[in-house]
């Protein structure tokens, strides 16, 4: 089987050989990026350079760079169809009397390019025409060797078994967040709070790891090009990458639900009620501002010396707080129970007027994430790292100045600082060389995790795709442009490929997953309830809301599992 590609082979030559041709007149041979490849070509010179012969294979790194940006002139099963007819017609495959000697230095290295392909980018192969041309090919070369036939079985056999696991993702890889109707009905679920179930902020950080590996897992190397790039306007062929995305969408939606997640369990916290739930309606407040647009997320940091403020685009982010507001029917609480038998706590609505915040237990739940966020860069999970940090800097969480005195606050000011984005995040960026450094060198599987905060990954790459034309004014294509794009997503391979040494715990998975969230109107609801509103803006926001609106509040999303 073909190793996994790592950083050092998409700089280190693997094995170089000839170029089975030459470069076209105008095509640029000099100052070769990888030994025998050109920095720009046409693509039937780079479809050329990846064939093998018996006398040549091409390099690990061309192969992963080619196959990754390939698909942006030619869709997959068309290009194999190309290199499959290119090595009948090179080899004479279709002769009756076939180069025994010749076949038997070839056929070894075919077998070995289909293995490198359907390794790296299993989807390639979902078509039954994909599996005809490869089928077709080995079949001519088998009377030679019958061990060909049977390594192509091995390989058809662990292609299968790859797609399956691929498509045995949680559900909530492919669903999206939905509201609870509340005008309709009352949410089934009952709501339990994090500490109840995992105590301990490490347990916390671990777990996350282990969900942040499992959805990383399901991105394909091929999903970072097609999420970016337009139909190549000299390609002939239509879009080969529309509706190829869903699992890169997936996880920043994942973000996206983990940073509303901290602020709910900061947000949600109420004591008991000395007295049974009143059918009054609670007094809330509610103030303006939108938290997790379609586009960015702008995260205010909580009160220091001076009120400071962080603005972060996350690329592609996806607003979890979309959709339609409960409402409550004349007569009807909503409301949200503890499970005493779980818990050895006595039953308690989630909201009530009689059960107002305890600062404490709200500072004990920020602490408890701050814990979990050192840990998380500890391990090197950064993406949940930010998503931590960026749930406690929305508003709601921020402007509770009460809550925040009694919090100690100099370690989360050193996370903030890690992943502060000035200098386009030079600290982040820093850590992150300092994680992957160790990941090279590391001596056990927990030194081996490298996950990045992702939004910042999809943004680089988008950038460098905006940053270089794809083809040059003569029509060749800018190999050298994707030797850089393969870079970086080759470096992401790695990463995502280490197996989680934490064992994982089923029930802490099973809440991150599917626990209910308060939306954006949710959590300011709570917010005010906790600490009442204290200028104009924020007495304003609470105005824009009607009283069937706030009786219902703060209404739940809730994430499909």
């Amino acid at each position: 089987m073909p190793q996994t590609l790592s950083t050092s082979d998409m700089v280190t030559p693997s094995s170089p050989g000839p170029l089975p041709t030459k470069p076209t007149d105008g095509e640029q041979a000099h100052q070769p990026l990888l030994v025998g490849a050109p920095s720009s070509a046409s693509l039937d010179t780079l479809i050329q350079h990846l064939v093998p012969t018996a006398d040549y294979y091409p390099e690990k790194a061309y192969i992963f760079t080619f196959l990754l940006s390939s698909r942006l002139f030619i869709e997959p099963r068309e290009l194999l169809a190309r290199v499959c007819h290119l090595c009948i017609e090179q080899q004479q495959l279709d002769m009756p009397v076939l180069d025994k000697a010749r076949v038997r230095k070839f056929g070894p290295k075919l077998l070995q390019l289909l293995a490198e392909w359907m390794e790296t980018f299993p989807r390639d192969f979902q078509e039954e025409s994909t599996i005809g041309h490869m089928k077709d090919v080995v079949g001519r070369i088998a009377p030679c060797d019958e061990a060909y036939r049977r390594r192509m079985h091995q390989l058809l056999q662990a292609l299968h078994q790859k797609l399956a696991a691929l498509g045995q993702g949680p559900e909530s890889l492919l669903c999206a967040d939905k509201p609870i109707a509340y005008r309709t009905k009352t949410p089934a679920s009952i709501h339990r709070e994090l500490l109840g179930i995992c105590s301990d902020p490490y347990t916390l950080a671990q777990q996350l790891t282990h969900v942040e590996l499992e959805r990383l897992r399901h991105i394909g190397p091929e999903e970072f090009v097609q999420a970016f790039v337009n139909k190549d306007p000299l390609a002939s062929t239509k879009p080969c990458f529309s509706d190829k995305t869903k699992n890169l969408e997936a996880y920043v939606k994942w973000f996206n639900r983990l940073c509303y997640l901290v602020a709910t369990e900061i947000c949600m916290q109420r004591d008991p009620p000395l007295s049974p739930l009143s059918t009054s309606r609670p007094r809330v407040h509610m103030t303006q501002g939108k938290i997790g647009g379609s586009m960015c997320a702008r995260w205010s940091f909580p009160e220091a010396d001076a009120a400071t403020e962080l603005g972060c685009e996350v690329f592609m982010g996806v607003n979890t707080c979309d959709g339609e507001r409960g409402r409550s029917r004349p007569g009807q609480e909503e409301k949200l129970a503890c499970d005493a038998s779980a818990y050895g706590t006595v039953s308690c609505p989630l909201w009530c007027p009689h059960g107002p915040a305890k600062k404490k237990r709200r500072a004990q739940v920020m602490e408890f994430f701050i814990d979990a966020a050192r840990e998380c860069f500890n391990i090197g999970n950064f993406n949940s790292l930010m998503a931590i940090v960026s749930g406690m800097n929305m508003s709601p969480v921020s402007r509770l100045k009460k809550t925040w005195a009694k919090v100690k606050t100099a370690k989360f000011f050193i996370l903030e600082h890690q992943m502060d984005p000035t200098g386009n995040f030079c600290n982040y960026r820093t850590a992150l060389r300092g994680a992957a450094h160790r990941s090279l060198t590391a001596h056990s599987s927990r030194e081996k995790i490298v996950i990045p905060f992702f939004s910042l990954l999809i943004k680089d790459i988008y950038f460098l795709n905006e940053g270089c034309a794809n083809r040059l004014p003569n029509g060749h294509i800018n190999f050298e442009k994707f030797l850089e794009l393969a870079k970086q997503v080759g470096e992401f391979i790695t990463w995502k490929q280490v197996e989680c040494p934490f064992e994982q715990d089923p029930i802490i998975t099973h809440y991150l997953y599917t626990t209910p969230i308060f939306s954006e109107d949710g959590l300011y609801l709570a917010s005010y309830e906790s600490e009442s509103p204290e200028n104009h803006t924020e007495k304003e926001r609470w105005k824009t809301l009607s009283p069937a609106q706030t009786l219902a509040s703060p209404r739940l999303l809730r994430s499909h599992t």
